[in-house]
């Protein structure tokens, strides 16, 4: 019963929607209509001939009105959303998958999906693609590509279900008409701020017209998808609820890991001007870390024995090397300096990624020190230490900030688009890019003088190791030098790691 009323209101809230188009197509034939009576009238001698001035004019009103709405009409019609940036899964590609989703379709007794797509995020729909030229008719269910390497089949069998349910809903006329208009509002609204839209009246004034209808259509619309969501709900609850209930927990996990290699580990590889090939696969080794060190995750390893839904995948590693590629478009832009994205490997991160941005901050720094000095970290703790006062560090501070902006290490604005969202880390002070610098320089030089060598963690990214553990966290005492001036606590670490302050750090 709960899935007939939420499908009987998705349909109800659709009509509403429609009922908001219909409006606006009968008031912009209001003239014409006004119109045709005026000639009718007067041609059937009903009207005096005074009144001929005023058909002139209401007829010239109703052509024009005509030409605009007809115009106008065609802008909303022709415009189409923006495409979510996807990587298509051809049943080619994934034989298995397709079964899969095809018999989950049978047993929830809807129609199956017309394909397959992955997206870099954490997170699954169904997305209407009827309207793009050469794609078949009916949605695409997009699944979120963290899920298929980290959850094992039947959790992701479960965790879709909802999902595919919903194509029910969606094969409803009224339903796919109201979604089709409001997709068209959306992107004609869009067009109202677009410089180019200026130059263009119609485009403008269709801009403007959509932003009106959608303020009255937009509340129906979204009690419709409610509707549509709670109906497809109430379809799946009898399809492995379970296993779904399990499934939910790891969306959480996942979308933890997923986020903080994304932050901690891809970022600084972009900003370097490379890709990590296989972050998919890098996720499930943050996932495992993290049930490593955390007790409430350590039920989740007994998992990793059972069979992963990338299992469903032809090749793995290859879709895995393409959404990669996909995400470092999508959240970061361009590589930096300008230069071609230069793909690595997990094994060469440490050496390729870690220790060239450590060398770079290095130089950078001693470049903003002076030109002519020898680049040691005496003269850094010399320097640090006599101008806390004076105002030193401040300028240091600034023109390590100009350096590293013309160095173009600001990563660029990333995709905003729903339904994917990356959050740029905070915006950094001089003092704290000051303080990353010096923690550089400092990892440079003890690799350089120790055993001590860059290295990976798969949860806080870029660390210091040796013997395979992390040295002490250089932080504090690298903050104690530039906050207060006080070189102590970092003369220790330097002492404890056998580093020698006055050997000249390799900056290249």
């Amino acid at each position: 019963m709960g899935q007939q009323r939420a499908a009987h209101s998705a349909r109800d809230h659709a009509l509403a929607v429609l009922r908001v188009r219909n409006a606006a197509v009968a008031t912009a034939l209001l003239p014409t209509a006004a119109a045709v009576l005026l000639l009718a009238g007067g041609a059937t001698g009903h009207l005096p001939s005074g009144w001929t001035p005023l058909r002139v004019a209401v007829l010239s009103l109703a052509v024009v009105s005509l030409v605009l709405a007809a115009a106008t009409a065609l802008v909303i019609v022709r415009a189409r959303p923006e495409d979510t940036p996807t990587i298509d899964l051809p049943e080619r590609a994934a034989p298995a998958l397709h079964g899969l989703i095809r018999d989950l379709a049978a047993r929830l007794d809807v129609p199956a999906p017309t394909g397959l797509a992955l997206t870099p995020d954490c997170d699954s729909w169904l997305e209407e693609r009827s309207g793009r030229p050469g794609s078949a008719a009916g949605p695409v269910l997009v699944i979120g590509s963290p899920f298929l390497w980290w959850m094992r089949v039947g959790e992701l069998r479960a965790l879709l279900a909802p999902v595919v349910a919903g194509t029910g809903p969606s094969a409803h006329p009224d339903i796919a008409a109201a979604r089709r208009s409001v997709r068209n509002l959306d992107a004609t609204a869009a067009l109202e701020g677009d410089t180019a839209a200026l130059r263009h009246p119609v485009r403008a004034l269709a801009g403007r017209l959509a932003r009106v209808l959608l303020r009255h259509a937009g509340p129906h619309a979204t009690r419709m998808e409610r509707g549509v969501a709670a109906a497809a709900s109430a379809r799946a609850r009898a399809v492995d609820y379970g296993t779904r209930v399990v499934a939910q927990e790891q969306v959480g996990l996942a979308y933890a890991g997923w986020d903080r290699l994304l932050t901690r580990v891809a970022l600084p590889a972009w900003r370097a001007g490379r890709w990590p090939r296989r972050l998919n696969a890098g996720v499930v080794a943050a996932l495992t870390e993290l049930s490593r060190r955390d007790r409430l995750a350590e039920s989740f390893t007994s998992r990793l024995g059972e069979r992963p839904a990338c299992d469903l995948l032809e090749e793995p590693g290859a879709v895995d090397e393409e959404i990669s590629r996909l995400a470092a478009r999508l959240f970061h832009g361009s590589p930096a300096r300008g230069s071609d994205w230069e793909p690595v490997d997990w094994p060469a991160y440490p050496q390729e990624v870690v220790d060239r941005i450590w060398r770079e901050r290095a130089a950078r720094l001693f470049s903003a020190l002076d030109a002519t000095g020898h680049p040691t970290l005496s003269r850094v703790l010399q320097l640090l230490g006599e101008a806390a006062a004076e105002g030193g560090t401040d300028s240091l501070a600034a023109r390590v900030e100009a350096a590293h902006a013309r160095s173009g290490a600001v990563p660029v604005s990333p995709f905003t688009t729903p339904p994917l969202a990356f959050p740029l880390q905070p915006a950094r002070s001089g003092r704290d890019l000051l303080v990353e610098h010096i923690a550089a320089a400092v990892c440079c030089a003890t690799a350089d003088a120790t055993a001590a060598a860059p290295g990976l963690d798969w949860l806080d990214g870029p660390v210091l190791v040796t013997d395979g553990e992390r040295c002490k966290d250089l932080t504090a005492p690298v903050s104690s030098l530039v906050e207060d001036g006080d070189g102590r606590p970092l003369r220790n670490w330097l002492a404890d790691a056998g580093v020698p302050p006055d050997k000249l750090v390799r900056l290249v």
